[in-house]
C-alpha cells in the first residue's frame, strides 16, 4: 500500500476494531459489574480503570501481532482463521440477539464492602485475566481479524479495539453514577444486545468478503 492508501484506510480499520472492540465487551459480566460497582463507590476508579483498559490493549496488541507473525508466510491458515472468526462473530451476534428477547439487569451488589486499592486491582486482575474468554476473543479472534490487515494498517486496528475497552470502562467507571439507572432497566440490554447482534454480522460478513476478495 502507498502512503495516500494507507492514509485513506485508516479511518474504516480504525473504526473496525473499535466496534469489534465494542461489540466483545459491552456485555453483562463479573468484570463489568465490578468496575460499575468502583465508580458507584468512587473507589480507586481512576486506577480499575486504567488497569483494565492497559490490560486490555496489551492482551489486542500482543494477539493482533503475534497472530500477524504466526500467519505471514501461511495464507491458507489466515483464510481458515478468517473465516473461523467470521463464524464465530455470526454465532455470537445470534446469540446477542436471543439475549435481546429476554430482561436482564447487572447486578453491583455481589461484591462485599469497600476494598484497598491494592485488593481492588487483584480483582481486577482476577475478573479481566482469568476470564478464558478473554484469550479467546482478545487475543485468537482479535488478533487472527487485526492479523488480516495490511502491516501497515495493523496497529491502527489494535488501536480502535483498545480505544473500545477505554472508552467503555471510562464510561462505566466515572460514569457510573448517571448509568446505573440505565443498565438496570432489562429493555436498555435488549436494545443494546440487538445493537451488538447487527454489528458483529455486519463484522462477520465484511470478513467473509475479505477472505472471497483475496482468493
Amino acid at each position: 500500500m502507498n502512503w495516500n492508501d494507507t492514509l485513506s484506510a485508516v479511518g474504516p480499520v480504525f473504526a473496525q476494531g473499535l466496534f469489534l472492540g465494542l461489540g466483545l465487551i459491552v456485555a453483562i459480566g463479573a468484570q463489568n459489574a465490578f468496575v460499575l460497582r468502583q465508580g458507584l463507590r468512587r473507589e480507586h476508579v481512576g486506577s480499575v480503570v486504567v488497569f483494565c483498559a492497559v490490560a486490555d490493549a496489551v492482551l489486542i496488541t500482543a494477539g493482533v501481532f503475534g497472530m500477524a507473525q504466526a500467519l505471514g508466510d501461511r495464507p491458507e491458515l489466515a483464510r481458515g482463521l478468517a473465516l473461523g472468526g467470521a463464524a464465530f462473530l455470526a454465532v455470537y451476534g445470534w446469540r446477542a440477539l436471543q439475549r435481546a428477547r429476554q430482561a436482564n439487569t447487572l447486578d453491583v451488589n455481589s461484591f462485599g464492602q469497600g476494598l484497598s486499592r491494592g485488593a481492588a486491582l487483584a480483582q481486577a486482575a482476577a475478573f479481566t485475566l482469568l476470564n478464558p474468554h478473554v484469550y479467546l476473543d482478545t487475543v485468537l479472534l482479535v488478533g487472527s481479524i487485526g492479523a488480516q490487515q495490511p502491516a501497515p494498517l495493523q496497529g491502527w486496528f489494535a488501536a480502535g479495539a483498545s480505544a473500545a475497552s477505554l472508552l467503555w470502562f471510562s464510561a462505566l467507571g466515572f460514569g457510573a453514577r448517571w448509568l446505573a439507572p440505565w443498565f438496570a432497566r432489562p429493555r436498555a440490554w435488549q436494545v443494546l444486545d440487538a445493537l451488538i447482534g447487527v454489528t458483529m454480522w455486519v463484522l462477520s460478513l465484511l470478513l467473509v468478503r475479505h477472505v472471497v476478495n483475496g482468493l
